[in-house]
């Protein structure tokens, strides 16, 4: 079992996001501390815990009383042993007595740096505190960095830049996002423009490239990591596997059903956690396995697929075809979509919504 908590809370609004979050007020921290305690006596059964994933919003942003109050209801959390601890950062808030208190509860930093692009930064409505970023790898081993390319009149030549920096730093793993224009937010609002498909794909192909060079591990269509630093609880996403969402706008998947939590701040603090709620049909489970298996780059185990569903994979008749015009691939234990087609995974994904129960 893993759990994903949200804490929506930001001292400022990024441009692109459009996560569940609202500006921090103290007086709403600790309502909404005292709602998260009550959701997670609610519904946590207290099933042991391998994986446990603190995002946002910003985390980092509460007060050091207010994140100590946050650790005292994870506590009440049955974590094994090895359990992979993950909290969201922004480098401003990572000052020493912030880390030292991290450092007792969590054993994984996920810091959203994004670009080291002073235009690009402020066009983000984003800031960097090097200081605080350099004493994050002194505390922290493992630790990921978030890394956003697309932007408007962005260049090769600025995404070289962003990642020698990154990987002068040596983190445990990197994420790479293509920037993605959604509505409601302010560069949607804005009108804001990327740039071309054709450049986007250059700039996914060189990270690519850059990235394996330096020692990581493209494990996932967005994902890298040094040797035994996959994100376990992304994993736990991508395997289909069971996980509890507390918190505004979290979701989660339980005994073969996915729901979704209010983004209504005002409906969660009045204890209307659920927003809605769905039991999935086997076809529809098998969808998902494929739209989540895909994005690992190894793909679906042949034999894990068939003790999940009695099913043999390659005898699903979308899989077939989709094997015959090689835009999947298959060994003796995975099938896995072809290396040339990552960046256009999503077309080979789209033909495998209507798959047909009948399978054979």
């Amino acid at each position: 079992m893993s759990i994903y908590i949200h804490i929506p809370f930001c001292t400022q609004i990024c441009s692109y996001c459009d996560f569940p979050k609202v500006l921090k007020n103290e007086k709403l921290i600790d309502k909404y501390l005292i709602s998260l305690e009550k959701e997670i006596q609610e519904k946590y059964k207290n099933e042991v815990v391998s994986t446990l994933y603190i995002g946002g919003g910003t985390p980092t942003s509460l007060s050091l009383k207010q994140l100590t109050t946050l650790f005292k209801i994870i506590e009440k959390i049955n974590l094994s042993k090895d359990a992979e601890v993950t909290i969201e950062a922004n480098t401003e808030d990572l000052t020493i007595e912030k880390l030292k208190l991290l450092k007792k509860y969590v054993n994984r930093l996920s810091i959203g740096i994004q670009t080291f692009n002073a235009t690009r930064l402020k066009e983000l409505n984003r800031k960097i505190n090097i200081n605080n970023l350099k004493n994050a790898f002194k505390h922290f081993d493992n630790i990921n960095i978030d890394l956003m390319y697309g932007f408007k009149s962005q260049t090769i030549l600025d995404l070289k830049e962003d990642l020698e920096k990154i990987i002068k730093l040596k983190p445990a793993h990197i994420s790479t996002y293509s920037l993605i224009i959604e509505p409601n937010t302010l560069f949607y609002i804005n009108k804001y423009n990327k740039i071309d498909e054709d450049l986007d794909r250059k700039m996914y192909d060189h990270i690519i490239k850059v990235l394996k060079q330096n020692g990581y591990n493209h494990y996932e269509i967005s994902n890298f990591a040094k040797e035994k630093f996959e994100s376990r609880h992304n994993l736990v996403y991508w395997n289909n596997e069971n996980y509890y969402g507390f918190g505004l706008g979290a979701s989660g998947y339980l005994k073969n059903t996915r729901y979704e939590n209010t983004r209504s701040l005002t409906n969660y603090l009045n204890g209307k956690y659920i927003m809605n709620k769905h039991k999935l049909t086997q076809n529809e489970t098998i969808q998902n396995e494929f739209m989540l298996g895909f994005r690992k780059v190894n793909g679906i185990n042949k034999i894990e697929f068939k003790e999940k569903y009695n099913i043999n994979i390659d005898d699903i008749k979308e899989i077939k075809e989709l094997l015959k015009l090689n835009l999947l691939l298959e060994n003796q234990t995975n099938i896995y979509i072809n290396p040339n087609y990552l960046y256009t995974s999503n077309e080979i994904l789209i033909r495998l919504i209507d798959l047909d129960a009948g399978l054979c």
